[in-house]
């Protein structure tokens, strides 16, 4: 099996949403643009997109952990809202940007082809120059799956062998696949991705067997769902010593947590207030810290408010 991608050196750092979904038609996509252009000038380490690939009508379904959303969350549009892919979106903005690193949060990758999904994730590697990640999670809408031809109640199978046969392409040069679903040998997947290991993979998902075995099999990364988002001390925890028992290091091993900026009576964010929250959680072993604000339109006026919040945090983390 192939190892997962340890990111090195192992530094905090910051990201930022952009926001690649609407209830309705903006007209132009340039604030999502404008945004990253910011946070690859002020030093955010990553830009972060979300994904949904279509949409039943049944959206009260995400308020519902156990199929796989947040007790008591809302769907941010509605049936028809406008949602860019993920990953076409990353390819506009590796163009436009030369540093920040290109996120998902979250692909739900089992709704790919899993060749297919390597190969795409290979070939935005290589043309960023090594700055991709894919955040993974098997989603919440059971129509999202039916659409596509899948079982929804097997997402977490389909899943597996998707992040197993992308690691497996990226890693061997006549690669070959067997399990109960898919199989193939000698087939050849080239270019490999730029990053050594291949393309670094965070899980998502709220603390369980299953997601933990995941995270130990193919994580470089956890993106905590659900009451672990809220507070992933404890969550974080059981993943330490999964990586541990399995012989991993967690010290190699990236966390994502939420870095709330609110507004001060005057208007402002508080960034001081924001900055408090960091020891604490940087100590668990978080090590991505996701601003959680609204940023000024424009490049200029988001980039000196970014700036000011990288510098804040550069501060509380050193």
């Amino acid at each position: 099996m192939p190892l997962t991608t340890e990111l090195e050196p192992l530094q905090p750092g910051l990201s930022i949403n952009l926001v690649n979904y609407a209830p309705a038609d903006p007209g132009d996509w340039q604030h999502m643009f404008d945004l990253a252009q910011a946070a690859d000038a002020s030093g955010i380490a990553r830009v972060v997109v979300s994904d949904q690939v279509v949409c039943g009508e049944n959206l009260e379904a995400y308020g519902h952990s156990e199929f796989g959303g947040v007790e008591g969350g809302k769907q941010p549009t509605g049936p028809d809202g406008h949602w860019l892919e993920p990953l076409t979106c990353l390819s506009v903005v590796a163009g436009i940007t030369s540093r920040v690193r290109l996120c998902t949060g979250i692909l739900q990758a089992a709704l790919r082809r899993p060749a297919v999904l390597a190969k795409t994730a290979a070939t935005l590697d290589v043309l960023s120059g090594g700055r991709l990640e894919l955040g993974v999670g098997v989603g919440w809408q059971r129509e999202e799956y039916e659409a596509a031809g899948l079982e929804f109640e097997g997402r977490g199978h389909t899943l597996n062998d998707t992040l197993a046969v992308c690691q497996t392409l990226w890693s061997e040069g006549a690669a070959q696949f067997d399990s109960k679903t898919l199989k193939f040998s000698h087939i050849h997947c080239v270019p490999k991705p730029r990053q050594s290991g291949g393309v670094p993979i965070w899980v998502s998902g709220t603390i369980n067997r299953r997601v933990v075995d995941r995270i130990v099999r193919f994580g470089s990364g956890w993106i905590p769902w659900g009451n672990d988002r809220a507070n992933p001390i404890p969550g974080l925890a059981v993943v330490r010593r999964a990586l541990i028992d399995a012989g991993r290091d967690p010290a190699t091993f990236q966390v994502r947590g939420v870095l709330p900026l609110e507004s001060r009576s005057d208007g402002k964010p508080d960034i001081g207030k924001a900055m408090d929250g960091v020891p604490a959680l940087l100590s668990a072993g978080v090590t991505d810290f996701n601003l959680g604000t609204r940023v000024p339109t424009g490049v200029n006026a988001a980039t000196d408010l970014l700036s000011e919040v990288v510098a804040e945090f550069h501060q509380a983390t050193h």
